[in-house]
């Protein structure tokens, strides 16, 4: 399935090696819609292969209850320390995998992007992301944390895009069929 068919809902993940955000949204009927969100929590008291494990067993879970038609996840850039970024890669190269063995494309959005298309701004504050999360889905709340409002953006974004680039197509399809 393309990640531009539209069909079925998209698959936000901020991954972390503590905590990953999911977050499950679609369009029906022009409305976007969150079905569902969550937190992946695992322990620094265990060992990282066995919280590694935990992370891909949770996303493997997710993505076959829910079946999206995308997996959408943030490109990595970081301003953090070594050990972080380390640990964020590996729970990435998990969600990645679990998205490969269900047979899921995977979109990658960097941070100014996912802060572009939703704000307008690629220099967007966490309030203000917050802000456009909670409008885009007309929450009565933010959610949280803010792991979980990141995965929804990137969801977001990935339908925004997609939405486009759609219309890309099918315009350009439009103008050849006019020429001829």
């Amino acid at each position: 399935m393309s990640p531009l068919s539209g069909s079925g809902p998209v698959l936000g993940v901020d991954p972390g090696v503590s905590e990953t955000g999911w977050a499950l949204v679609e369009v029906r009927n022009n409305e976007t819609r969150l079905l569902e969100c969550g937190l992946v929590r695992t322990s620094p008291r265990v060992a990282l292969p066995e919280r590694l494990r935990q992370i891909h067993a949770a996303l493997s879970d997710i993505v076959a209850r829910h079946q999206p038609s995308t997996v959408a996840i943030e490109e990595m850039f970081f301003l953090k320390a070594a050990h972080t970024i380390r640990g964020t890669l590996q729970a990435r190269g998990v969600v990645l995998l679990a998205a490969a063995q269900a047979g899921r494309p995977v979109c990658e959005y960097n941070p100014r992007t996912v802060k572009m298309t939703l704000t307008g701004s690629g220099q967007a504050d966490k309030s203000q992301m917050q802000g456009a999360v909670k409008a885009s889905l007309r929450l009565n709340e933010a959610l949280r944390p803010d792991d979980v409002a990141d995965a929804a953006a990137i969801a977001l974004c990935h339908l925004r895009t997609s939405r486009f680039q759609r219309l890309k197509v099918l315009d350009s399809w439009r103008r050849k069929a006019a020429r001829g």
